[in-house]
């Protein structure tokens, strides 16, 4: 059973990341991040939000360890974080802070008390 929702929780992260990856404007507008007057923040999305867990979610797929499950949990634990504090300190939209960095923290908690 923990295999089987530590390869969901990978493929859900390659899932988001796609978003990010392949649909940067999309992504962007979904976040409240639409370009204005330079195309950098859609190279951001590809890179940070996109790419970056693609690769992290392939890559824990391939290592297929519960130490690669649990460094793909820090890494939504760092995002979950960021969300927290951007709560506390820069009033952004609660509710999308609220559901984005809920689907965060719970990946976060699955996948490392899972697998450590």
């Amino acid at each position: 059973m923990i295999d089987m929702l530590n390869i969901v929780a990978a493929l859900l992260t390659i899932g988001f990341g796609g978003f990010g990856f392949l649909a940067p404007r999309y992504t962007a507008a979904a976040l409240d991040l639409a370009p204005q007057g330079s195309t950098m923040g859609l190279s951001e999305m590809r890179a940070s939000v996109g790419g970056l867990f693609v690769v992290a979610g392939a890559a824990a797929l391939i290592l297929a360890t519960p130490m690669a499950y649990a460094m793909l949990g820090f890494a939504y634990a760092g995002a979950a974080l960021g969300r927290g504090v951007s709560l506390v300190l820069d009033a952004p939209p609660r509710g999308k802070v609220l559901v984005f960095g809920g689907i965060e923290a719970a990946l976060a908690f699955w996948l490392i008390a899972a697998n450590i």
